[in-house]
């Protein structure tokens, strides 16, 4: 097949570095305007840190997430490429319910139109004080006058400690949400991202604030349906073939790529491109941008995230075991080695998966340190206490995957660079690029389409200059300067 000739990158080759959420929206964005896209991703499978994993014969996530339904750009690209968002995903209203009777608090919003549905959740909530209610009310007032943004940035103890939040509503309410939004703890954490995040939850209209929970594993959500659709347009997807160097010519960039390329071994052989797109993590960008004089400054920015691990404990019991909910909060207290924060029913989300249960564990420092056994155990034995049935301390087989790097520690007036390198033809793309948002799903297709249109720009004007190649070759190693 020949590559399309229409639309605004027709005649651009352009090379995108990591088949993530990011690279991957990126690649289908410059695909639909007529580009030759090739996406290299080191992994055997695409999809970054939000991918499918094979555990105990089941396709499984790296880690369990969470959607809003807030991100209108995910949902479209993942209907774009193929994928019904309404069967792919469990649609459930802006929710933080506890196991009944293990002290938490049942907190639902109603399907009502905004802001009704969250004034009649206030009201019906259940497990909070007279005066848990009103700080929650008077904080969500103040955080709407002020249009949920701080002129200084602060963390979000200080910012709840301003507007008098209640210790109760902290450890039932804030503290979670803030853990599983930012994945940082309270005292370390950004207060206008946490109050970007609550925008849209807490203060959105109904559909906007719901919560999407994946049914399918996240690599078929999305990141294989765009592959499929990258592939239709003439363009490839090489998995296994990972990106040593890149270099900067005359006419554009060349790659180095170490792995499979087209179903064949690959020693390496420069391919040359029109742009280029990096859309691996920052310290895996900032090491390829690290030779290159021009970019040290942004090599010394990427090299400074900071980060925090996830963890998710995945415990298999009967299939016939069944929670009262698709997915529930826990009591999370580590001095008593409860380090549970989300409980999840992977069998109200895939039959398949009967008696099943994900334990989310962000922010999971202290938790990550233990050995994988030790962890699930004591995750196993906080289940049977919240709810009440001691058969969950005994699962009959577990597995605790952590992600060490999960995401960048989100600290308040944290420097994010944008989409722009500062080199010709080279754009970031990635969760951690500049946005009001946390690294979520979200803020990655929306950095990736934010590469794409920089691509598209920089080609247009180099196409009106007259100084736009044709890559896609190959050209000795030597033959970089």
């Amino acid at each position: 097949m020949c590559a399309a000739k229409s639309g605004k990158g027709a005649d651009l080759d352009v090379a995108v570095v990591g088949g993530g959420w990011a690279g991957c929206a990126a690649a289908v964005e410059l695909a639909d305007k007529g580009a030759r896209v090739t996406v290299f991703e080191a992994a055997r499978t695409l999809g970054g840190r939000a991918r499918g994993v094979e555990l105990q014969g089941k396709m499984l996530d790296n880690g369990q997430h969470i959607l809003l339904g807030a991100y209108d750009q995910t949902l479209k690209l993942v209907k774009r490429v193929g994928v019904d968002p309404a069967a792919a995903l469990l649609r459930l209203p802006l929710q933080m319910r506890y196991p009944a009777g293990a002290g938490g608090m049942d907190f639902v919003a109603p399907r009502l139109p905004a802001p009704w549905h969250m004034v009649v959740a206030l009201w019906r909530a259940k497990g909070l004080e007279r005066e848990d209610k009103m700080a929650l009310a008077r904080f969500t007032t103040s955080a709407r006058w002020m249009g949920w943004r701080l002129n200084d940035d602060v963390p979000v103890s200080v910012l709840l400690a301003r507007f008098d939040q209640t210790p109760r509503l902290i450890r039932l309410m804030w503290q979670p949400l803030c853990l599983a939004a930012l994945n940082t703890p309270l005292e370390r954490a950004s207060s206008n991202v946490f109050l970007a995040v609550l925008r849209d939850s807490l203060g959105a209209h109904r559909a906007a604030s719901d919560m999407l929970i994946p049914r399918l594993e996240l690599g078929a959500l999305f990141p294989q349906a765009a592959a499929r659709h990258i592939e239709r347009r003439s363009g490839a997807v090489h998995a296994g073939a990972k990106v040593g160097a890149i270099a900067r010519t005359a006419a554009g960039w060349e790659v180095k790529a170490n792995g499979q390329a087209n179903g064949q071994a690959s020693g390496g052989d420069w391919r040359r491109f029109d742009a280029l797109v990096l859309a691996t993590p920052p310290a895996a960008a900032g090491a390829l941008l690290t030779p290159l004089p021009e970019a040290a400054a942004l090599a010394a920015q990427l090299a400074a995230f900071d980060y925090e691990p996830i963890s998710t404990c995945y415990l298999q019991y009967d299939e016939a075991l069944r929670l009262p909910l698709p997915f529930c909060a826990l009591l999370e207290d580590p001095a008593a080695r409860r380090f549970g924060q989300f409980v999840f029913d992977r069998g109200q989300l895939d039959p398949g998966q009967g008696g099943l249960l994900a334990v989310v564990i962000s922010a999971a420092g202290a938790a990550a340190a233990l050995d994988q056994d030790a962890l699930a155990s004591l995750v196993a034995s906080q289940l049977a206490q919240a709810f009440g049935q001691p058969s969950l301390a005994t699962p009959r087989w577990s597995r605790v995957i952590t992600d060490k790097r999960a995401t960048f520690a989100c600290l308040p007036g944290l420097s994010r660079p944008g989409n722009a390198s500062g080199l010709p033809g080279l754009v970031l793309a990635g969760d951690y690029t500049a946005s009001d948002y946390p690294a979520t799903l979200e803020s990655a297709v929306r950095s990736g389409q934010g590469a794409a249109t920089a691509i598209l720009a920089y080609g247009r004007l180099a196409r009106e200059n007259g100084s736009l190649s044709h890559g896609g070759g190959a050209t000795p190693a030597g033959s970089v300067q």
